[in-house]
């Protein structure tokens, strides 16, 4: 049996990085941040994990994030194809600028933020896997925070678990 990788996915947390969120980030073996951080402290204290760390910046980011964090990131994890990246649409709506990343190369899991809405979608039109981990930050318009914990094995898809974190308001 092949062995099975966890990563932390993250989303919008707004200069906040909850608490609770530091026991199920120790258990996995990477973090994936997609974007809106809010604030260097929220990068500095998830590289303080000692985790690998994937993350792009978003929207909100200033310019000390934005210097060390792409808008996209595109690598393999488990055999297969990830496109991280913050403002990218959901399926069927994808951007511009998703639609014609997509047109140019295989993406099978394509994760995104933004949009603060928890969702793992299997696009069957375009073959791949959308995720959004929602918002675990206090500030938007989402009502619950939220994370997701990939559970991950070579050659397939990931099993998803959704981390309900409490209410926005916290």
């Amino acid at each position: 049996m092949a062995e099975v990788k966890r990563i932390g996915l993250l989303s919008d947390t707004h200069g906040w990085l909850d608490p609770s969120l530091l026991p199920i980030l120790e258990g996995c073996d990477e973090i994936w941040h997609a974007g809106d951080w809010g604030s260097y402290g929220v990068y500095e204290e998830l590289l303080g994990l000692g985790k690998v760390l994937r993350g792009v910046s978003g929207n909100i980011d200033g310019w000390d994030l934005r210097r060390v964090l792409p808008e996209d990131q595109v690598f393999v994890c488990c055999g297969r194809v990830v496109w991280l990246t913050h403002i990218g649409g959901t399926p069927p709506g994808y951007t511009p600028r998703i639609l014609s990343g997509l047109s140019r190369r295989r993406i099978d899991v394509l994760v995104c933020g933004h949009t603060h809405v928890v969702l793992a979608y299997r696009d069957r039109a375009r073959n791949l896997l959308y995720l959004n981990p929602g918002a675990a930050g206090k500030y938007g318009p989402h009502k619950m925070r939220t994370a997701m914990v990939l559970e991950w094995e070579e050659g397939c898809d990931p099993r998803v678990q959704v981390v309900e974190l409490g209410p926005r308001t916290g």
